[in-house]
């Protein structure tokens, strides 16, 4: 305290007059903006401001979105990818990977399976190419998941980077959400997890981005949280540049190392997978303090962790899970991350298991409701 003192008396100012110029970290929950400063003392929160953060979060997330959580029946559909990410289990150079293409009725069965339990909405995630071949068979079916279900069933597409024409393509075809994942926001760290190529630019990322939003699309990005070389001030930064691009639903998560990738030589940088989860959990948090009314998926990655990973994050914030109907066979095959869990559950049991999580969790299911984002429909307003 003593240095403190001696510090304020250099800038002419009086220790008391410095104490009562430093917000509480009440005072900071109950704001309606956030600076970076302000989050990364949230993201470094233990004990009672912990606790103090995450009941803000919950409250504000009941106020805005309310208790529903809405499903998102996950088929990944392909393991094939043009890329090489240097964090990813599937990036083009791992030679140990099993390559899979999920045959069309495969598909559409995960989808009847969806749209005839009332799931409400279907994600197609795959690998990312761009060949003719892979964008006229995303539009087929596109087309007759919206005719098995009669127009009923959103959907959400994940397939990486593509053109505005074959955005725009998809869009007319069916799909109404697209998640595009950033990882991390500054162009620095995001050199350091991706090769130092064309084929991996930060700016396309953006760009795609921005023209998913122009096509139409509730438009959806995310990062992974505690990553080798990645500071507070980053995950700060992540956050405030989510709000700043005004996006429509975030999917984030705790970053797991895979053994089969490059950026697995640098785990001696990493915290230990509890404090990444917690990370995660504060991260979550804090996103729906800033953003209240968009779509936060509790994501797969924390139940890799944590048994009831998911449940936790629906509590303070969160309001999307994704039950994986990806057929059985392949979903060992697409790992981008060790210990992913649920692989050997079928629908049914992925269906049960969490409708039981979410009940426990306070909440409620959104069964048959699309669930788009709030922030989605204000913006469209503007």
């Amino acid at each position: 305290m003593r240095q403190v003192g001696l510090l304020l008396g250099v800038f002419g100012k009086s220790q008391n007059d410095y104490l009562r110029s430093v917000k509480s970290f009440e005072e900071i929950l109950k704001q309606g903006e956030f600076s970076q400063p302000d989050l990364v003392r949230m993201l470094k929160a233990e004990g009672a401001d912990r606790t103090a953060l995450f009941s803000a979060a919950a409250a504000r997330k009941e106020a805005v979105v309310g208790k529903k959580v809405y499903f998102r029946g996950l088929v990944e559909f392909s393991n094939v990818c043009s890329k090489d990410c240097l964090y990813c289990g599937i990036r083009q150079s791992n030679s140990k990977v099993v390559r899979y293409e999920a045959a069309d009725e495969d598909i559409l069965a995960a989808c009847r399976f969806a749209w005839e339990n009332r799931f409400g909405s279907v994600v197609l995630q795959s690998g990312e190419l761009s060949s003719s071949t892979f964008i006229n068979r995303v539009d087929q079916l596109l087309r007759q998941i919206k005719a098995l279900s009669k127009g009923e069933l959103g959907i959400t597409l994940s397939c990486g980077e593509q053109s505005r024409e074959t955005y725009q393509r998809w869009f007319n075809s069916g799909a109404h959400r697209y998640l595009l994942r950033i990882e991390s926001s500054n162009p620095e760290l995001y050199g350091k997890i991706h090769p130092n190529n064309a084929h991996h630019s930060f700016e396309k990322r953006l760009e795609c981005l921005q023209l998913l939003k122009e096509c139409g699309y509730q438009v959806g990005t995310g990062v992974m949280i505690g990553l080798p070389f990645q500071t507070m001030d980053d995950l700060a930064n992540d956050l405030l540049f989510l709000k700043q691009i005004d996006i429509d639903m975030v999917g984030m998560g705790p970053y797991i190392e895979h053994e089969d990738t490059p950026l697995y030589a640098y785990r001696h940088l990493i915290t230990s997978k509890q404090e990444r989860f917690d990370l995660a959990l504060r991260m979550v948090a804090a996103l729906r303090l800033l953003m209240p009314d968009i779509n936060i998926a509790a994501a797969t990655a924390l139940q890799a962790i944590d048994p009831a990973g998911r449940e936790k994050a629906v509590k303070i914030g969160a309001n999307i899970i994704m039950p994986n109907l990806t057929p059985s066979a392949f979903r060992k095959d697409y790992q981008l991350y060790e210990d992913k869990p649920c692989l050997d559950e079928d629908a049914d049991q992925c269906r049960n298991c969490l409708e039981a999580r979410i009940e426990l969790a306070g909440s409620e299911i959104g069964y048959g409701e699309w669930g788009d984002s709030n922030h989605f429909s204000r913006r469209q307003q503007r």
